[in-house]
């Protein structure tokens, strides 16, 4: 598979590179683009602060430039929290899409957004505060509506960007589940 990987608020991390590493060392090609242009963050609020001063629209910008280029060949998109988010927004606008696999993030759906049965996986921490029962009970209907066929794996008591080792949020046990269910929804796509 060809896999955009988007970065979470806290930047082009290790933990993205090693996710990346991991994913081709499985036999993937995958992007990292660093929509922070160099900059990382040692906290989500420097990280959130940093993303408001660039401002949606022109994050969105650097990630349709950076998957451009790659879009013909059928992308997976996937990220890592503020990255899911923005892979979600791709996919759904991405008619080669050929899937969705995002980490520890959702983002608002558009009411026109219509996919022809895009495979979604989403994992998660339980609870999480940036992604609350409420939230993903709504999100699942409406990633639905759709026609994205929807997969959801919650981790109880694991931190909200729990696969980076770096990070408080890590939790080894979560995170191994999470790589080695993901590989093998990236193992059932075709391209």
């Amino acid at each position: 598979m060809n896999i955009m990987l988007f970065h979470s608020t806290y930047g082009l991390r290790p933990a993205v590179r090693a996710a990346a590493d991991r994913l081709r060392s499985a036999g993937h090609e995958v992007w990292t683009p660093d929509l922070f242009e160099g900059r990382t963050f040692e906290t989500v609020e420097e990280g959130m602060a940093f993303n408001d001063e660039i401002g949606k629209d022109e994050l969105l910008k650097r990630a349709v430039l950076a998957a451009a280029p790659y879009s013909e060949r059928g992308l997976v998109y996937a990220g890592f929290s503020l990255g899911a988010s923005v892979a979600q927004t791709l996919a759904l606008g991405d008619e080669k899409a050929v899937g969705l696999l995002l980490l520890h993030g959702t983002s608002d759906i558009a009411e026109s957004a219509s996919v022809d049965e895009l495979p979604v996986q989403l994992h998660v921490a339980e609870p999480d505060p940036f992604e609350t029962d409420d939230w993903l009970s709504a999100w699942y209907l409406q990633m639905r509506r759709t026609g994205a066929e929807v997969e959801i794996y919650r981790y109880g008591g694991a931190g909200h960007v729990y696969t980076d080792p770096d990070l408080p949020d890590y939790d080894a046990e979560a995170a191994e589940a999470t790589w080695k269910v993901a590989l093998g929804f990236l193992d059932s796509l075709q391209p």
